[in-house]
């Protein structure tokens, strides 16, 4: 290894291959091989979609009827988050055991600085095929990994490997692999900026590095300009940041036929209060601020929050809150096409007041022990009694 190599950092991004996809096939074996989409509902949208479903053009986010009608012989399951929660706990477990300095960016995907590993465990290109032969081992998926000296060539890399790839792309090839790209492979760069860049005549990154800087803030502004100009140049200077908190825990539904009845809509909210409060507790956080959005059938949406004195995670005091920023739209007999339930300002220690004369024990604690009969008998073992139907 050169004195210039050994100096510059290792950092690998590595990205899991149709997570929920591939998960449902790991549990359910029967069905690899068959074009397969996580998302139900004739309006809700698709969450993940193996690569034999992809060959028919069906992508995430993408509305599962739409889906539907481009490939009918499709498989369509329900998302099951709490088996995406503990496989990706075990995953980043295994990217721990190679370096302390793990970025989480979602579920599915971190960013891992294995800079200070090389000498213990062997060269990024070593340490990522051995990380892509645990994760299939011991968890049955595919991930791939791109390496690279900064976090956003890292990306690309990955990007650029999948499915179930590994691609390096070293300092002396940064520039060869950067410039013949679209300006739209640049972080932050939508629609929008593209648009942009496309009056200006910029197509490709090589396009973009050969403009000059001030060009570029006086089209797009300050930051915008100044931070394309830089990654054009392959320049990204972010470390790897460890332990990056939540901002927020959410859940949404929309409805397979508008909803006007309150009684339903209220107990639609209570089932998203109940799964976005049990993924709080999950990760052991608190939550100072709570909110609603509410989306009607011509599309127009409303949302409400409220910010308590003392962060909670229960599901009964959340809902309480919940219900009551949604009584406060005095909404009668609208019909709403979605509801949304959000928890934010995340904290991770909980909340301590006395109140004189308060329970010792109370819902905090039936909680704990609902959360543990789920995990041992099934999501739907304990459920609140509004949400048991009659047949």
């Amino acid at each position: 290894m050169s004195e210039e190599s050994a100096l510059a950092s290792t950092i690998l991004h590595v990205d899991m291959d149709a997570f929920y996809a591939s998960v449902a096939e790991r549990d359910h074996p029967e069905l690899r091989g068959k074009a397969l989409v996580v998302g139900a509902g004739i309006r809700g949208v698709v969450l993940s979609a193996n690569y034999e479903a992809r060959k028919f053009g069906i992508r995430a986010a993408m509305p599962v009827g739409r889906a539907q009608r481009m490939a009918p012989h499709a498989i369509f399951v329900a998302p099951e988050h709490h088996r995406y929660s503990q496989i990706s706990e075990r995953v980043m477990e295994i990217f721990n055991s190679f370096t302390p300095l793990v970025e989480p960016l979602s579920l599915d995907e971190a960013f891992l600085d294995v800079t200070g590993a090389r000498k213990l465990k062997g060269t990024g290109r070593e340490i990522a095929v051995e990380i892509r032969k645990l994760v299939e081992d011991q968890e049955g998926i595919t991930c791939s990994v791109g390496i690279a000296p900064s976090k956003f060539i890292a990306k690309l890399a990955s990007q650029h490997c999948k499915p179930n790839g590994l691609l390096e792309i070293t300092e002396d090839r940064i520039l060869e692999f950067l410039h013949p790209l679209p300006v739209s492979a640049i972080w932050g760069v939508g629609p929008k900026t593209a648009e942009s860049l496309e009056r200006l005549g910029l197509k490709t990154v090589a396009d973009i590095a050969n403009t000059k800087r001030s060009t570029l803030v006086r089209a797009l502004g300050e930051a915008a300009g100044s931070s394309l100009y830089e990654l054009s140049w392959g320049r990204d200077y972010r470390d790897v940041v460890v332990d990056e908190p939540d901002k927020s825990i959410s859940n949404a539904e929309t409805f397979s036929y508008d909803l006007s009845d309150p009684e339903e809509i209220l107990q639609e909210l209570l089932r998203m209060t109940e799964k976005a409060s049990a993924r709080l507790r999950e990760r052991k956080l608190f939550a100072r601020t709570l909110g609603i959005k509410v989306r009607f059938a011509d599309f127009s949406t409303i949302t409400r929050s409220k910010t308590v004195p003392l962060a909670i995670n229960g599901t009964h005091e959340s809902y309480e809150i919940v219900k009551a920023l949604y009584n406060a739209l005095g909404i009668n007999r609208a019909f709403i096409r979605m509801v949304a339930v959000s928890f934010e300002n995340l904290q991770e220690q909980p909340p301590e007041q006395l109140v004189l004369g308060g329970r010792e024990h109370g819902w905090r604690e039936a909680e704990g022990a609902i959360d543990k009969a789920k995990a041992r008998f099934g999501g739907t073992s304990v459920r609140p009694g509004r949400l048991i139907k009659p047949d």
